[in-house]
């Protein structure tokens, strides 16, 4: 079938209108696969991988945009590519109807127009966001810094001035908050209750929450501050800042901190400020030390974390972890051999393809104490590191997530193409023995990621089982019954493509252990 490209030089559009003309191309006539992305080296990987990188794409630039299409004849290309182009040239209607209507062109000119707004969702490429942060921190209002990309000296310095003038600096690279009940970027439907919690991580935020809501237990507040806040060069400022405020909030009763493992010297000033509070406070320094401090509940996972936290909470009465944990381990003793049974000898690895990064990194906590070494681009250890994400080796998880993903194409909670190209590349490798998902569901995310992935799930299970091979399919969904997806309709979707669905990530990644442990 004949593949035909377009490249446009020096073009940039959001990640969402990528997605949406690659959507729309798909669904033309003749049409067998396309892609629509900026031209950096993990998407022309991706591209090459596809089959779908042609000669005179190789010198794109992450400046580029690059349309590829597979169709069954060179017309039905060239007309699906000149549909491309009117998609990529077409402007955004004016406001509902296309009626023109005002719309703010600056912070300075929004705030003036909304004067009681006090907080600011900013979502630009990298190298504009920091001028936008700090246009929105002299109008005085909070900021949710939602972009990535941000140099780290820009960060440090917005930090500084929002602390210096009591605001918040949520991130860069924050995709989560829940603040006064305010959903904002991805985020779930929990209810309002006496738990606030302060992330370095917005999925971690979001299975926590997820998970405490499950066992009745609502939050107060949920603080975001971008997953660099407790390197050495931030220092955790806005970890310490949104510590010191749930500190002074009524109505947080429990606090819960969640962060990958900070830099030793943050690390004592988080503890040493939650010291000096009166507040019970739980906290998961994902992977790290669980001998913390005697101020503190340590936690070595998020479904740690959210049990601990459940435990604090005047009048709860659910399960605690460690009946949870037995619980589980009583459920999974028959099933991961059961499944087990079903494999080749030669199936010996697992492949996790993750869209949320700290629930990737929860995973390989779980599965270090069960397969040892396992390599990711987000390694536990440098010496695990993938040479290329782009071929996977032995035990591997992929956050899909990372950077190195998302320059020039949507995030993996939304668009789940990349998932899927990956997932059909995993299925076709013989040794492969189960392959780990994570689904996260909430407001921002895929308005039904099950209609998508459960089909390739089925595809690519039904691909192995006619090469002579069970493909195991191990996932978690992040999420509550109020969510827009409806949780139960995304579980059964799922399941019913084959894949064993675990009541949390933790869960599924131990399952996944066990099945290659026999």
């Amino acid at each position: 079938m004949p593949v035909q490209t377009l490249l446009q030089a020096s073009t940039y559009r959001d990640s969402v209108t990528l997605m949406q003309v690659a959507r729309d191309l798909t669904q033309l006539a003749g049409v067998q696969d396309a892609a629509v992305v900026m031209g950096t080296g993990a998407n022309k990987a991706l591209l090459r991988e596809a089959g779908l990188l042609q000669p005179e794409s190789e010198a794109a630039g992450p400046n580029d945009l690059l349309v590829a299409v597979r169709a069954e004849s060179q017309s039905d290309a060239e007309q699906a590519l000149e549909r491309a182009g009117q998609l990529l040239a077409r402007r955004p209607a004016s406001g509902p109807g296309g009626r023109r209507g005002f719309r703010p062109r600056s912070i300075r000119s929004a705030a003036r127009a909304q004067p009681a707004a006090n907080l600011a969702l900013i979502s630009v490429p990298g190298a504009h966001a920091a001028a936008e942060a700090w246009e929105a921190l002299h109008q005085g209002l909070h900021v949710l810094l939602f972009s990535d990309n941000v140099p780290l000296e820009d960060e440090v310095a917005l930090k500084r001035y929002a602390v210096e003038h009591g605001l918040l600096l949520m991130g860069p690279d924050c995709g989560t908050a829940i603040l006064d009940g305010v959903a904002l970027g991805f985020a779930n439907a929990v209810p309002r209750g006496p738990v606030g919690i302060v992330s370095a991580s917005g999925t971690g935020l979001q299975e926590a929450a997820c998970l405490l809501a499950r066992l009745g237990v609502g939050l107060s507040q949920g603080i975001g501050t971008g997953g660099r806040d407790l390197k050495e060069a931030v220092g955790g400022l806005m970890m310490l800042e949104g510590l010191r405020r749930l500190q002074q909030d009524p109505a947080s009763e429990v606090l819960l901190l969640i962060s990958k493992p900070p830099a030793a010297s943050v690390a004592e000033r988080v503890l040493t400020q939650a010291g000096r509070g009166d507040k019970p406070t739980v906290v998961c320094f994902l992977g790290g030390e669980t001998e913390l401090a005697s101020a503190v509940i340590p936690a070595r996972t998020l479904q740690e974390a959210a049990y601990r936290t459940a435990a604090q909470v005047a009048g709860y009465s659910g399960p605690s972890l460690e009946q949870a944990l037995e619980r589980e381990r009583a459920e999974q003793r028959a099933l991961a051999g059961e499944l087990a049974a079903r494999l080749q000898a030669g199936q010996r690895c697992l492949r996790g393809l993750y869209s949320g990064g700290t629930l990737a990194g929860e995973a390989l906590i779980v599965l270090e104490d069960s397969l040892g070494a396992v390599r990711s681009n987000v390694p536990l250890r440098p010496e695990l590191a993938l040479p290329d994400p782009a071929r996977s080796q032995g035990h591997c998880l992929l956050d899909l997530g990372a950077d190195e993903f998302t320059v020039g194409r949507p995030h993996p909670m939304l668009d789940h193409d990349l998932r899927i190209r990956r997932l059909f590349q995993e299925a076709t490798d013989p040794e492969v023995a189960v392959i780990l998902l994570d689904i996260v569901l909430g407001y921002g995310a895929h308005p039904d990621p099950a209609a998508e992935l459960a089909p390739a799930l089925y595809r690519a299970r039904a691909q192995a089982a006619q090469d002579g091979r069970e493909l195991l399919v191990v996932a978690s969904v992040t999420g509550t019954a109020d969510d827009p997806q409806d949780l139960q309709r995304q579980v059964g979707a799922l399941e019913g493509a084959g894949a064993v669905v675990a009541p949390c990530n933790a869960a599924a990644a131990r399952l996944a252990g066990r099945i290659l442990e026999y």
